[in-house]
């Protein structure tokens, strides 16, 4: 059976997350690069009591405490777009 080629970006992705072979479809992975996003510092302030919360919930996470803050902040805004 030929496999098709993706309609969508989202099929795309979805084929690739479950681990199918793209490089039967044409795609030349090993000499692509995957662009990365630009990155802007900002700095917030927390309450000591919400930095020792955070720095809880990360060790019990095994990642520091900006990781953890990533995920929850993506988290949400996701959850928010939806």
């Amino acid at each position: 059976m030929k496999k098709t080629f993706p309609k969508t970006e989202e099929e795309l992705a979805d084929r690739f997350d479950a681990g199918e072979d793209l490089e039967s479809l044409g795609f030349d992975l090993k000499n692509e690069q995957v662009e990365q996003p630009r990155l802007k510092r900002v700095n917030v302030d927390f309450p000591e009591h919400m930095l020792a919360m955070l720095d809880r919930e990360a060790e019990l996470r095994g990642i520091n405490r900006q990781a953890l803050i990533k995920t929850w902040l993506y988290e949400r805004l996701h959850a928010a777009g939806k």
